[in-house]
């Protein structure tokens, strides 16, 4: 499924209580950015090698959708969306700070090697099915996010319509539709589990390269 991707789309501030955490505006419309396609790794129990000499790097869990359809005025979700996953929009934090203070774009911090962890997709139940299941992230064990998109402040379908009327939409994407509140830092060695209606659904071990910790 990954070789097969083609463009990964990520929403930034699209739950309250994470933008204020992280003491941002609530945006008035989508807020989207970009990912490479090698940023995308599989949380299959490897472990997952990342940039540690950078400053901060912290975890965001996200459901993720894949889209099998091309778009088309009026389409819904439903139609569009054959698979799911969840997935780590993982970031270098101190450099996003450096690069917002510059208004340099985000992919220095959002789009390196391996940013993008993704359980396997599953079959997409429909969105009213979502709304039923919470999933989580745990930390060493510990639950470190809970988030369920119906918290979500730009819903799947304004975040299809938007991406596609934008950016183009089509076969092959992938949109990671943002993150709860919890968002910490990574330390050398942690263990990270996603998890969907409290069933496993992929873990990584994290090693930090370059990293004192």
């Amino acid at each position: 499924m990954l070789k097969q991707t083609r463009n990964v789309y990520c929403v930034g501030r699209n739950y309250r209580a994470h933008a204020a955490e992280m003491g941002n505006a609530v945006p008035e419309q989508p807020m989207l950015f970009g990912k490479p396609t090698h940023a995308l790794v599989e949380m299959d129990g490897r472990h997952i090698v990342l940039p540690g000499a950078q400053g901060s790097v912290h975890y965001e869990a996200e459901l993720v959708v894949h889209i099998a359809r091309p778009y088309e005025s009026g389409i819904r979700v439903d139609e569009m969306v054959d698979q799911y996953a969840l997935g780590l929009d993982l970031t270098l934090r101190d450099v996003q700070d450096t690069l917002k203070k510059k208004g340099y774009p985000w992919l220095a911090a959002k789009g390196f090697l391996h940013s993008a962890p993704l359980t396997a997709f599953r079959p997409f139940p429909g969105v009213a099915a979502l709304q039923q299941a919470d999933f989580t992230l745990r930390k060493n064990g510990i639950e470190a996010q809970r988030g369920n998109v119906k918290n979500m402040i730009f819903d799947l379908q304004t975040l299809v319509d938007f991406t596609a009327r934008h950016y183009g939409l089509g076969p092959g994407d992938v949109l990671f539709t943002g993150t709860p509140e919890g968002v910490g830092a990574l330390a050398d060695g942690d263990r990270l589990e996603l998890l969907w209606d409290e069933q496993s659904w992929g873990a990584c071990s994290i090693r930090l390269e370059g990293s004192a910790s």
